[in-house]
């Protein structure tokens, strides 16, 4: 199943405002290759929500809750959001600091393309991850 990481400002909205609302439209994302990630999730595909800004560390579960489809608000069908449904927050949240001093995540997105908002995770970093939040 794809796992995916998706970056949030708390400041505008925090993984605790997922929880709070449960649901919602994650929209924003312009960068083309963000966008195609977008585009490739799925219902039922897992995600870590990463906040930015002064905290840069993963936060919480979710999954998608529904496939791409073009933003609403928007008059522009190639900007697509998805429907993301909270799960629960991590044990202990990981920063990027121990993400980026373990040689194992060398080519990790989030590493390698720290600029993108949403970047896929493969089946052994999204073990390794869910391992370092005590999961």
């Amino acid at each position: 199943m794809p796992c995916w990481l998706l970056k949030t400002e708390p400041g505008s909205y925090s993984y605790d405002d997922l929880a709070r609302d449960g649901v919602t439209v994650w929209d924003g994302v312009t960068n083309n290759a963000a966008l195609m990630h977008l585009r490739a999730m799925a219902p039922g595909d897992q995600a870590l929500i990463y906040h930015t800004g002064d905290e840069r560390r993963a936060v919480g579960l979710a999954e998608l809750a529904s496939g791409p489809y073009p933003d609403p608000k928007l008059d522009d069908p190639k900007l697509v959001v998805v429907d993301v449904r909270a799960m629960r927050p991590l044990p202990t949240p990981v920063d990027l600091a121990a993400i980026k001093a373990d040689p194992f995540f060398a080519d990790f997105a989030l590493v390698r393309q720290g600029r993108l908002s949403v970047v896929p995770i493969s089946a052994e970093q999204w073990a390794r991850l869910l391992g370092m939040a005590g999961l």
